[in-house]
């Protein structure tokens, strides 16, 4: 059977006390890069949406051809920003 230890003093653990709270630098998953390609890709889908409700034509080229590949385009460039690797500092 294991044996139960109890630490013989409490673990200090520096600048966890009120009035020295810890100022760790945030490690965000993403870089400037990555959200501006995003940003880019909601553009592209929402303007290709714009295009597929244009006019009364239904069979028009742009609703039907141009328009679905914008929002294809949009979609592949939101993943090439999901993928991307942010660059190393």
């Amino acid at each position: 059977m294991a044996q139960k230890t109890t630490p013989s003093s409490p673990i200090k653990r520096s600048g966890t006390t009120a009035a020295e709270p810890m100022q760790e630098p945030a490690n965000l998953l993403y870089d400037k890069g990555n959200y501006t390609w995003l940003g880019i890709s909601v553009l592209v889908v929402a303007f290709g949406f714009v295009l597929m409700s244009g006019t009364t034509d239904i069979y028009s080229t742009t609703k039907i051809v141009i328009a679905p590949i914008l929002v294809l385009a949009g979609f592949g460039l939101g993943f090439y920003a999901l993928l991307k690797k942010p660059a190393t500092k």
